[in-house]
């Protein structure tokens, strides 16, 4: 059966919604109007690597058997979608029109799947030791969340590395690390038999009788997408630097035993959450994934362009490690390197 979903943002968004359309599903991306006007006319690309394969494949939406269509925020009426995906930067729930359409989609109890690095807060909500916690400050306006009821909002751990070639159009999206979509559950199970039908159906797929990566994983535990913390504050974050961005790659492996140490004290703090070690990655895992990142992350290229503002999971889980007792230096540090260089561009701006 052919689900309608909606996803916001066509940037990331375009990773998971290929998937989709490849498993017969229709997809409405949300995006600016010109972006919009470009991908209902010429479909997307995103290109991946399959196993064994050299050279990325390129996969167009058009030649998929799901429908694809974009259209701008205030064009969009959620009652025509049974999920909604969440793929744009937190930052960007601010703006006027997205954060219309938010309202709406809150309003019509729609179950949310969130791709994004920064968890939504009705998400944390959903966790115990964090329900209570003062955690706005992470958030450039928690307000958006308000409305969103926790049991329907899901978190899907964004592993899959994916970016925009800054020289090409934007409905081109390259695939660096082809890795798995990792989903928690929602509160409901009608709305959990909706996501494993999905992870059935994007699993079935293949291209050319091969299988195609970037699954979509489903787990009972709330923790599994809250791995990717310890990945984000030894990587991506520690890509900014007091001078240019380096890349995931050096960040990692210029100390191995520093980045081991900060792993290690975010999957603790994961775990005096609630997280069992199963649920997390290993370190020597991701040190041996991030040996082909050789790119900045998104935050410090975003950081490197002049943003004013990016997703702040560093400022999120030192927020969360200060409440739990459990601060560690180094944290404190990125996130002091994070603070300033977005206060220069505050200042330059």
């Amino acid at each position: 059966m052919a689900r309608s979903i909606l996803i916001l943002g066509a940037s990331y968004g375009s990773l998971l919604a290929t998937k989709l359309l490849m498993a017969g599903h229709n997809v409405t991306l949300v995006c600016r109007k010109k972006t919009a006007e470009l991908i209902n006319r010429d479909g997307t690309e995103v290109r991946i690597k399959l196993r064994d394969e050299a050279v990325h494949r390129a996969i167009f939406s058009r030649d998929l058997p799901g429908t694809l269509d974009a259209a701008p925020p205030e064009e969009v009426n959620p009652s025509r979608y049974g999920l909604v995906g969440l793929a744009m930067q937190e930052p960007q729930y601010t703006n006027h029109t997205i954060r219309v359409l938010m309202v709406k989609i809150a309003e019509a109890k729609l179950p949310c799947l969130s791709i994004m690095n920064m968890p939504p807060l009705p998400y944390l909500r959903r966790i115990p030791a964090l329900a209570g916690m003062d955690l706005d400050e992470a958030y450039t306006n928690a307000q958006v969340w308000e409305r969103f009821e926790p049991g329907l909002m899901s978190l899907c751990s964004p592993d899959p590395q994916a970016f925009r070639p800054p020289e090409e159009a934007p409905n081109i999206l390259h695939v660096g690390l082809p890795t798995n979509f990792k989903a928690a559950t929602f509160a409901d199970e009608a709305h959990n038999a909706l996501l494993r039908e999905l992870e059935a159906d994007i699993a079935a797929v293949t291209l050319d009788g091969k299988d195609v990566p970037v699954k979509l994983k489903v787990f009972d535990s709330l923790f599994v997408p809250l791995a990717k913390w310890s990945m984000l504050l030894t990587g991506n974050y520690r890509c900014i630097t007091p001078h240019e961005p380096r890349s995931i790659r050096d960040a990692v492996h210029e100390d191995p035993d520093l980045s081991r140490s900060i792993y290690a004290h975010v999957d603790a703090i994961a775990q005096q959450l609630g997280a069992d070690p199963k649920d997390q990655v290993p370190f020597e895992k991701y040190a041996k994934a991030a040996e082909s990142l050789l790119k900045p992350s998104s935050a410090a290229r975003a950081v490197a362009r002049g943003a004013p503002f990016i997703e702040r999971v560093d400022l999120l889980v030192k927020l969360i490690s200060r409440q739990l007792d459990m601060p560690k230096a180094e944290i404190d540090q990125t996130v002091e390197i994070v603070d300033r260089k977005l206060d220069e561009r505050i200042v330059l701006g």
